[in-house]
Order: structure tokens, then C-alpha cells, then sequence
């Protein structure tokens, strides 16, 4: 539950990416941000402990059942993050244009060490989800 690693990685002076803060208040907000960096790809956030927990998918976030997909957890972002769109310049982390996807309120159905299982309330991605955890930071994400 930090911001350290985010904000290692950024140069706020240079990105328009928020410098944000760690929130005491407990939520239930998620968001899918699509995003043209090196390569394309999906970025899934989900508000816990004050920050917004994120995973890489390199492919969208599968929408019907029997369908698995990576996700690769990765640091931790400040929750105004579940609000940007824009462009990050070239020659900082992350550089390329992110668009928000989906958004929208969650329930966590249960949370122990390599499952995460939570209901999404989003436009595109509606109903059970399931993130469990095979090794390091990799995970997998899919429907119920």
C-alpha cells in the first residue's frame, strides 16, 4: 500500500499523469484504461487500501466465460488515476496515449492470498471475475 514505485517512475513536471496521494476512505471503484504505449495493451484497476491495485492484460478483458487472459500486476497507482486520459509524452514511463475503456463500481466477493473474486458494475464488463495468482506477479483474469 504505497505510492513509492509510481512515483519513482514519473516525472511530474514532465507528464500529465496525477501525482495523487494514498486515500483513507475504503471504495469500490474499478477501471479498464486502453493503452498505445510500446505495446498495446489494457491496464485494470481496482480501488483497494486506499490505492488503486493494477494489473497489465495485453489482451481486453475477456467478456464471456471459458476465456482466460495474463494479467501482470504492476505498482500501485494513486486513485485520480481512475480518471486520466491523455498522453504521455515521449521519454516517460509509460509514453503513449491511454483512454479509458470501462468504469465503474465493483464488489469484492472474497480476497485471500492468490484470488481475488469480485463483481464488476461497468458498461462493457458486467458480472463475476476471478483474478488468481500463478507465479510472481502473473495472474490470471476471467469470468465466472
Amino acid at each position: 500500500m504505497s505510492l513509492k514505485e509510481y512515483r519513482k517512475k514519473r516525472k511530474f513536471r514532465k507528464t500529465p499523469e496525477p501525482k495523487g496521494r494514498i486515500k483513507k476512505k475504503k471504495g469500490n471503484i474499478f477501471v479498464v484504461q486502453e493503452h498505445w504505449a510500446t505495446h498495446h495493451h489494457f491496464d485494470f484497476r481496482l480501488e483497494m487500501d486506499g490505492v488503486l491495485k493494477s494489473w497489465v492484460i495485453p489482451k481486453k478483458i475477456p467478456q464471456k466465460r471459458n476465456i482466460r487472459r495474463l494479467a501482470v500486476q504492476v505498482e500501485d497507482h494513486p486513485i485520480e488515476y481512475a480518471d486520466f486520459e491523455g498522453v504521455i509524452p515521449e521519454g516517460n514511463y509509460g509514453a503513449g496515449k491511454v483512454k479509458i475503456w470501462d468504469k465503474g463500481k465493483y464488489n469484492l466477493i472474497s480476497k485471500i492470498n492468490k484470488a481475488i473474486k469480485f463483481e464488476l458494475f461497468g458498461k462493457k464488463l458486467r458480472g463475476t471475475y476471478m483474478l488468481l495468482k500463478f507465479k510472481d506477479k502473473n495472474w490470471l483474469i476471467f469470468k465466472l
